[in-house]
């Protein structure tokens, strides 16, 4: 299972927010170039970057400071925030970045994510993000009339390999992922599952690695010294790229 620690940016710098409120910010440091090195050097292959300005304006903002990780540092480094058209699509991946991730763009621009799905396949990530099972978009302030499992059946149509599934209510809070609804995102969806939110400690790795979930986002716990990114990695154990 892939261990992927996370930053999410606010005005150029690391922050974590609680429930995916903005009004509730931490800075957890000075620098994201800084932190995504650490990571590096504690192991990481991979790297979860969100431009929360970005999710909530609809375009690029902290776009030069995740480039300078990605130029920097040798991790596979995916991208989401802002991204919501072909353009900014094209602008991340070819300057170097692993992989993107729509969220609002893919519940909102179908015909976008079809086209972004035959053009980059699996480079292509889904952020399905819920609250009370429902989806949330512009992040996390809009929630939308859709079903996750409704969205879920229609991206394996689509022929999306990776989601990044979240249930927001769980996102920064140390309570543990919500098993009980990624057991079910398990049964209904037979590519790659990235979980994210809630993951405390080590326990809990191992519980999705049990689950057969392929990999788990972690940033809280790992800024607050609950978990080891380094023990996470060697319970991960598979760090390979696909």
């Amino acid at each position: 299972m892939k261990i992927i620690p996370a930053i999410d940016i606010i005005e150029t710098r690391p922050v974590r927010l609680y429930q995916g409120d903005y009004s509730k910010k931490t800075v957890v440091g000075n620098s994201v170039l800084d932190i995504a090195k650490q990571f590096e050097e504690e192991g990481a292959k991979f790297l979860h970057v969100v431009d929360l300005d970005g999710a909530m304006s609809g375009s690029l903002v902290n776009n030069d400071l995740i480039l300078d990780i990605v130029k920097t540092t040798n991790l596979n480094v995916d991208v989401g925030g802002g991204i919501r058209d072909m353009e900014k699509i094209d602008y991340y991946l070819n300057n170097g970045v692993y992989k993107v991730v729509l969220g609002t763009a893919a519940i909102k621009n179908r015909k976008l994510l079809i086209s972004a799905v035959e053009k980059y396949g699996d480079r292509i990530i889904v952020g399905v993000d819920c609250r009370n099972e429902m989806l949330c978009i512009s992040g996390w302030i809009d929630q939308e009339d859709v079903h996750y499992a409704d969205f879920i059946k229609d991206l394996i149509k689509l022929n999306v390999k990776t989601i990044v599934f979240t249930d927001i209510s769980r996102d920064g809070t140390l309570e543990g992922p919500n098993f009980e609804l990624l057991k079910k995102v398990r049964e209904i969806y037979p590519y790659e599952i990235i979980a994210s939110g809630g993951v405390k400690d080590i326990d809990d790795i191992k519980k999705l690695a049990e689950m057969n979930i392929d990999g788990a986002i972690t940033g809280k716990a790992m800024y607050e010294k609950t978990l080891s990114l380094k023990e996470a990695i060697k319970v991960g154990g598979d760090q390979n790229v696909l």
